[in-house]
């Protein structure tokens, strides 16, 4: 069986979205490594808040995608994840334009793992910074879940 990271990189070079959110959105995966990985996303006006910048619902979005796929690549065959709690730091406003989402796994233990995920703008200026924890599922809890490289029909 191909490992976490294997079947990410799959999903990756398939060109189709990582998960139904990630379409709505137009986020897209750009890179992954062993507890890392790498979301691009286009900043568009129809995602705008109600002062026209970009909502950051948006960008909690894209921080918790990067997150979870790189958390995803740290997971055993037989485990699934979830978010328990996510915090984020909005640093700079967005109107257009490219953004990266840069994610890492800082720990990793038996069940819950601190991820961090930095949010830069096409000139490398931060825009967002979150942290969040991941829980490792597994037996049936983990059965049937969806994760980043199953999208059901």
């Amino acid at each position: 069986m191909p490992s976490r990271l294997d079947q990410v990189r799959a999903q990756m070079e398939s060109k189709q979205p990582l998960m139904p959110i990630t379409a709505l959105l137009g986020m897209s995966l750009r890179s992954a490594e062993q507890g890392q990985a790498v979301i691009e996303y286009e900043a568009a006006e129809r995602h705008a808040n109600a002062m026209g910048t970009l909502h950051g619902g948006v960008l909690c979005t894209m921080a918790d995608t990067a997150m979870g796929v790189a958390f995803y690549t740290a997971l055993e065959e037989n485990e699934s994840l979830t978010t328990l709690e996510l915090k984020i730091n909005y640093l700079k406003p967005v109107w257009k334009g490219k953004l990266i989402a840069s994610a890492r796994v800082v720990k990793r233990g038996k069940t819950v793992g601190l991820m961090e995920c930095d949010i830069t703008d096409e000139e490398g200026q931060l825009v967002a910074r979150a942290s969040s924890t991941f829980m490792a599922i597994t037996g049936e809890q983990a059965v049937n879940r969806i994760v980043p490289h199953h999208h059901p029909s």
